[in-house]
Parts: structure tokens; sequence; C-alpha cells
């Protein structure tokens, strides 16, 4: 008998395991391993999430569109799987087609790409493993994928599953993150009522489905973190005090299921105990992306965008995820497909031709809708739905050198973005599904900015310049998105922080930076204690020392007009000032967050 490969036995043990799994869900189910306990929801404190990259403005070449007739490029294959999204347009474009093509960016680079549609994460993931088992042995092999994108807030739950597979050969054989191909800026949207929007507490008891622990789950996880409301990671039961979730396969089942009225009938539970009471429960807000949020729209509609990362907009990266034993074996090849993607970025931002022929061959490789739909999407709309509500839908954006420059935190002065994200989702779904994700690989072992270095290195100054959010100082809030307390201590009747401050401080830096498109107003309160006008400077001052402080740790994430500052001295109490406890709660900076 054949002994079994390394893929082999993984293969085996997860459908041992998934017997095993349902085989205990089921009699679980049924009663007979006893009372099921459940989790109490949980109110996410702090989800702390970087900004996106600074400065628009190109000056770029225009380049001569690409050929549809396959090129015959002298260099190994190179086989890449991706979701259907647009945030890639820049890497199709430069490849000209499914497979490189006369004419093309990746063919001027010697750059051989075949491109892949996969919507299914585990297909990704058990290519990747194919891949690198035979490169172990074959370093011409054809197996598998060298390389796969996904979202990049869904990173760290991605290669909690895959890279202790992937070292079983080799700590060098693990997957890596290397390059961002843009991001989300709208399209991946939390859809719900309108009364969610208008008061984000009518969402307790709400039914989102979503594709959970995914990307598009982090975007109601960060919502409800934002406006104080716990969530129940339990999805097979109900907290009328929580936002619920029904478990979908992909994003567009997600959305099939709301426009499809899907329901379950669940145990209810409050604070963590069942009531003993059964509750049926029904799809009333979705969390998807391009074209899953279209579909809800014109197929049935009632839903709007509560929040996407057109406010959220660094939270979502497409990242470029390859085997560290091959890219360290073939850094030129790497580094060539790293230029490539970004000169097709630079092209796509830059002239509607590049954009129009890059929808064309999305839809060829997406094998759905029409290049004028992707373009449409990629740039964004607010259309009517078929109950006559509004709704905006669709947005991406391609990266260059200069954003990957930000966003890997390589210019002096910026923000390692992906490493806050990787982070701070990782440590949330680590939270919420300690069974399924007791630990995740660290940021410092999965991001790889050595062929990115080299890459800038070589262009020198001779680079596009990345996306900046600008800000009118003069402009308030109009819509509020997300409205939190920090307990940020100072020192008693000072604006200076004491030294527990700073961690908070940090924290709220963290959670603010993700919504560079956003404003952000400083509310100071203190409770009763002294001279009113002395309390109502003394907020004032504390909030401007946080305005300060923000502004000095990255001026490309806080520009001039982003903080605006208000102080309410003792004006606005949150409880009574009759005790100590209410005093330390009405001390107190609110941030508020809006457009």
């Amino acid at each position: 008998m054949a002994r079994l490969t390394t893929l082999g036995k993984l293969a085996v043990l997860l459908v041992i395991g998934g017997v095993i799994f349902a085989g205990v869900k089921i009699l679980g189910n049924m009663g007979y391993l006893g009372q099921r306990t459940t989790q109490e929801s949980t109110v996410i404190e702090k989800v702390d999430l970087p900004d996106a990259p600074k400065n628009a403005a190109t000056s770029v070449q225009v380049l001569a569109l690409p050929s549809s007739t396959p090129a015959n490029v002298n260099s190994p294959e190179i086989r890449w799987l991706l979701w259907a999204w647009n945030a890639q347009m820049g890497a199709i474009l430069a490849n000209g087609g499914a497979e490189t093509t006369k004419g093309s960016i990746m063919a001027s680079k010697k750059v051989n790409l075949k491109i892949t549609r996969q919507d299914d994460v585990p297909q990704m993931q058990a290519a990747l493993v194919k891949f690198a088992e035979s490169y172990k042995s074959d370093p011409e092999t054809r197996q598998g994928a060298h390389f796969v994108t996904i979202m990049g807030d869904g990173a760290a739950a991605f290669l909690a599953g895959l890279n202790p597979q992937l070292e079983k050969l080799g700590e060098e054989y693990r997957a890596q993150i290397i390059f961002t191909c843009g991001r989300s800026l709208g399209e991946d949207k939390f859809m719900g009522p309108p009364a969610w929007k208008e008061n984000p507490q009518a969402a307790r008891g709400g039914v989102t489905t979503a594709v959970l622990r995914d990307g598009d789950w982090n975007i109601v996880i960060k919502w409800c973190s934002d406006n104080g409301i716990p969530v129940n990671a339990d999805e097979t039961t109900y907290d009328p005090e929580a936002m619920n979730f029904i478990a979908a396969d992909t994003y567009i089942d997600a959305s099939e299921k709301y426009i499809n009225g899907y329901t379950e009938e669940r145990d209810e539970v409050k604070k963590g105990q069942r009531t003993g009471k059964k509750v049926t429960v029904g799809v009333t807000g979705v969390t998807t992306w391009t074209p899953g949020d279209v579909m809800v729209a014109k197929k049935k509609g009632g839903l709007i965008s509560i929040v996407s990362t057109k406010e959220y907009r660094s939270q979502m990266p497409c990242v470029l995820i390859g085997i560290k034993k091959w890219m360290e074996d073939n850094p030129r090849l790497v580094e060539n497909l790293i230029e490539g993607i970004a000169a097709g970025g630079d092209q796509v931002k830059s002239f509607s031709p590049a954009l129009k022929k890059a929808a064309a061959i999305s839809a060829e490789i997406y094998n759905e809708e029409t290049a004028d739909y992707w373009e449409k999407y990629y740039k964004g709309v607010t259309e009517t739905d078929r109950k006559g509500l509004p709704v905006e839908l669709g947005g991406s954006r391609v990266n260059n050198l200069a954003d990957n420059a930000e966003i890997f935190g390589v210019n002096p002065g910026s923000t390692n973005i992906i490493k806050i994200v990787y982070t701070t989702f990782g440590d949330i779904v680590q939270k919420l599904y300690p069974d399924l994700v007791p630990s995740y690989p660290t940021a410092e072992q999965v991001i790889n900015t050595r062929f990115l270095k080299s890459v800038l290195s070589r262009a020198g100054s001779d680079i596009a310049s990345a996306d900046e959010a600008e800000f009118n100082a003069d402009d308030n809030i109009r819509e509020t998105v997300s409205k939190k307390s920090w307990a940020i201590e100072f020192a008693s009747g000072s604006a200076e922080f004491t030294p527990a401050a700073k961690g908070v401080m940090e924290q709220l830096f963290n959670d603010l930076v993700i919504a560079s498109n956003l404003k952000v107003e400083v509310h100071g309160h203190t409770d009763n204690v002294g001279d009113p006008a002395a309390n109502l400077k003394l907020s004032e001052r504390r909030a401007f020392a946080i305005k300060t402080w923000l502004e000095n740790k990255s001026a490309n994430n806080f520009p001039e007009g982003r903080v605006t500052v208000f102080s309410h001295g003792a004006s606005n109490p949150i409880v009574s000032n009759d005790t100590p406890v209410g005093r330390a709660k009405n001390r107190r900076v609110e941030i508020i967050m809006g457009k």
C-alpha cells in the first residue's frame, strides 16, 4: 500500500475530525451529552485599527494596454488564487488576462502568471499546502498554488489553520504576507435596517448572516464594539440584548439567506444562561461584498449600508500571501511580481482606459457579469434598491508602491497597518472562539517586508504618491458612526496623562486611525467637584491634550482639521455625582467619529 503524503494525512484527519465534531454536535443538540453550556454575549472593549495610506496625486506615464494574446514568457509559472474582488484590478490589468498576455506589464517583467478565481478558503489553504509539500521534493512542481489573496483582517484566522500544517515541512515553509494589491473602500459592508443606522442600540437582538471569523464579519464586530453592543459568538443560540449571527458558507450565501428569508429555531439566552424559551430567528442584517451587496439591493432590498470599509477604510487590505521558502529561493521573481502589481495599480488609478480594460479582464477571470458592472462597482455608487431605499454599493481601491510603503510602516513615521489589523482581529477571533482558534502566528512570523523594501530601494523617489484623506476643519460631523466613552486618566487637576493612561491612549490611537475619512470629535467631561468655570477649562485642556498627542504620534493619520475639541466641564454627567464611583464615571472623554 502506498504511504499517504502529508497533505493526504491532513485530509484524512480533517474528514475524521469533521465526522467526530458533527456527531458530537448532533448528540449534544439532542440532549444526549447533558445540558450544553453557552458563553455569555461579549462586548468587545476595543477594536484598535490603523489608518489608510496617505496622498493620492500621481504623475504616472501612460502605458499601452495589454493584448489578449498569450505571451511566451521564459520563466517558471506562478499560480495565484483569488476571490472576485475589485481591489485586485491593478494586478489583473498588469497580467492582461488569466494567463500573462503579450504587451502586459507582467510580460515585460518576465513574470509568467496564472490567475484563477477561488472563493473557497479551505481550497485556498489546501492549494498552498499542496504546493509547499510538492515543492520540497520538486522545485519545478506544477501542483498547488504559489500565492493567494485574502482580506487582511481575516489573515490571522486564515494562517492559524494553515501555518501549523506548513511548518511540519519546516519553519521556512510557512505562509507570509508580502504586499497589498489594494483595499476595500466601501464594497465590504454591514447591511441592516435604516433604524440601526439612526440608533445603533436598536440593533440589539438583531441577527446578521455572515461568514464567521471572516473579514466582513469583522466589520460587524468593530461596529458593535464602537457602539457598546454585545456580540453573541454562539451561532446556535439567540440573545435579545446582543448582535447574533447566522453562519453562511460564502459571502454570496450570506446574501441569499437574506433574500430567501432563511430562519432557524434556537434556544434563547440571557447573560449566558438559557431561559428555556425557543425562538425562531430570521436574517435581519447581512455582511457581504460586491456582488453580494448588489444582490441584496436588486433582489429584495430593505437594507442599507450601516457601516462599511468606506468608513473603516484601513480594515481590509487585500494581502498577497505566499510560501516563504519559494519566495526566498526566487527573490527577484517575487520582486518583479510586486513591481508589476504596483505598476498596474498606478495605471488603474490614473487612466480611465486602464480601469475599463481591468474591468473587462475581471469579468473574464471571474466569469461573472460585464466590464461595465465591475467598473461601476469599483468606483462605488448609490442606487435605489427594490424597496425604494438609497443604498451605497461597491467601492474599492488599488494600491501602488507608495501605498504599500505607508501600509507596511516602511516610511519614516508611518504606522504598520498590516501588523495592527492582523493582531487586532487575531485577538478578537481568539477571544470569541478560543476552542477553534486557541492561538495564531505572530505578526513577526508572517509579515515579510524584505521584497517590498528591495523594490522601494531600487525605485528611489521615482514612484507615484499614495492615497490621502483630506479634512476641512470647518466641517462638522453630520452623521455619527460611533460614540464611545474612554477612561483616560489624568493627574488630579491637571491635563497630564497618568502612566496608566498611556496604554489606553495607544488603544485609542489604533481605534481611531482605521477611519481615515471620518472626522473625530474629542469631548472632555469632569465631575462636579470644584469651581464650574475651572472644570470647564480643565475639560478643554484635557481634550486638547488628547488631540495633540494623536497628532504628534502620527501627522499622517491625524492631519490638520481631522480632530476637533469640545469641553463640557460638569454639565453632562452620565450618572449621579453623589458617590466616588459616579464621579469617576463622569470624569471621562467621549470620542465621536462621523462624517
